[in-house]
């Protein structure tokens, strides 16, 4: 293995000994699987601290024995908020000895630059999560990576290969994997009780559309340019990025050059447990068929290669998944799963169903068993990056409005150029 720079594994190590005078928890994966670092817990550092990255931070503190010692953000308010949080908690409920506090800064380069750190978790707008995961990874850290994984299809099979070559623990945070209620549907579609599935309905938001607001004055808190990034250099608009004292999830999903849209969004969660109740978990469908009216927000056709047609589609009821198999259905979500008819819900799964996963209802500990090899990742880079692509597909056909054939094995449209050169963005110069 070999770090950013091309050093040895070796050398790689000794250098962080160097530093830290021989006494730093060195990376596990740097170490090979399964190793556990002198201190039981894994030391963290959060990028991005706004709503998801702050609610995110809680769970690791109240549900498992990780440590977070360092914080980053573009916002002086979120970073010193963050630290006073954090602390408080450990002072207050772990009453946690020998802990050091948050350090917190502006720059994530200077958060990865330290040796102490085992893995970050990035929780910044989808338009920055490959860079920053990459340039983790890259810098021997583990990563857990909110979804959806990425803004572009190009930068997750960027994500895929980085995380190969480093042999990085890459966790997306699509958590609905960790939960029994979604286990236990797609344990039920696997296992045949619905019979042959011909049709999926998914029932997920918009797709993304060009930003459309008017333009505030910019806060001094904030490094603007910095949050933009790699994006274009959008006007400033408390509903992209609100002050730290307004906690409500931001606008930027919506709009192309930061996310895209509610579809690509909740899509990560929904089309996610499609994939997976479908055994598609490393693929994808082979063709896009948008509706016939360019203004339409749903009814995006996509098509499996067996034949299973899986369709973006508002069936009536809250965000969520409709299996339809010749057997009966089964609908999923957040806050239901019943299935027609209802005797199919009270089928015997089999005790060897590897869906039922043992650290249910905590994706955040997943990561972390996996990280000191002592679990297999509940939701990998691969099936984030598949989960994320058809989302992203999605966004294409719906703006080229005309169906596409996509070969999920190269990864790539057939016999269609403007297609492909939408697979990725030029990104800005910051």
């Amino acid at each position: 293995m070999k770090d950013s720079k091309g050093l040895s594994r070796r050398k790689f190590v000794k250098r962080i000994a160097l530093t830290t005078g021989g006494i730093s928890i060195v990376p596990r994966f740097v170490l090979g699987k399964g190793f556990v670092a002198p201190s039981d817990k894994i030391n963290l550092g959060f990028i991005g601290l706004g709503i998801k990255g702050v609610r995110l931070s809680r769970d690791f503190i109240r549900n498992t024995n990780a440590q977070i010692v360092a914080g980053c953000d573009v916002w002086t308010t979120k970073n010193a908020g963050f630290k006073k949080e954090i602390e408080k908690v450990y002072a207050d409920i772990r009453k946690q000895s020998g802990y050091k506090g948050v350090s917190i800064t502006r720059d994530y380069q200077a958060l990865l630059a330290r040796p102490d750190i085992d893995a970050v978790v990035v929780a910044t707008p989808d338009h920055w999560h490959a860079i920053q995961s990459i340039d983790a990874m890259n810098a021997g850290k583990d990563v857990y990576c909110e979804k959806p994984m990425t803004l572009t299809i190009m930068e997750g099979m960027d994500m895929v290969k980085t995380t190969k070559n480093t042999g990085a623990v890459l966790q997306v945070g699509s958590m609905q994997r960790s939960w029994q209620k979604f286990q236990v549907a797609v344990a039920l579609v696997q296992e045949g009780y619905l019979g042959d599935i011909s049709k999926v309905l998914v029932n997920v938001g918009d797709p993304a559309i060009p930003f459309n607001l008017d333009a505030e004055e910019t806060p001094k808190e904030v490094d603007w340019n910095r949050w933009c990034g790699p994006a274009p250099l959008l006007p400033y608009n408390n509903r992209l990025s609100p002050p730290e004292s307004e906690a409500f999830f931001p606008d930027w999903r919506k709009f192309k050059e930061t996310g895209g849209g509610i579809l690509t969004d909740w899509g990560a969660h929904m089309f996610d447990i499609a994939q997976w109740g479908l055994g598609m978990d490393r693929s994808g469908p082979v063709r896009f068929e948008p509706p016939k009216n360019r203004n339409a927000v749903r009814g995006m056709r996509m098509i499996y290669e067996n034949g299973i047609e899986m369709v973006h589609e508002d069936f009536g009821r809250d965000f969520g998944v409709r299996f339809i198999g010749t057997k009966g259905s089964l609908d999923v979500a957040r806050g239901y799963l019943d299935t027609n008819p209802k005797s199919i819900l009270t089928a015997k799964l089999k005790d060897s169903n590897t869906v039922l996963n043992d650290s249910i209802g905590n994706h955040q500990q997943n990561w972390l068993d996996a990280i000191k090899g002592k679990a297999e990742l509940i939701c990998d880079v691969e099936i984030g990056h598949r989960s994320a692509s058809i989302g992203n597909i999605c966004n294409i056909a719906y703006e080229l409005g005309r169906p596409l054939d996509w070969n999920p094995e190269k990864e790539k449209f057939i016999g269609d150029k403007e297609a492909n050169k939408m697979r990725k963005r030029k990104r800005r110069k910051y």
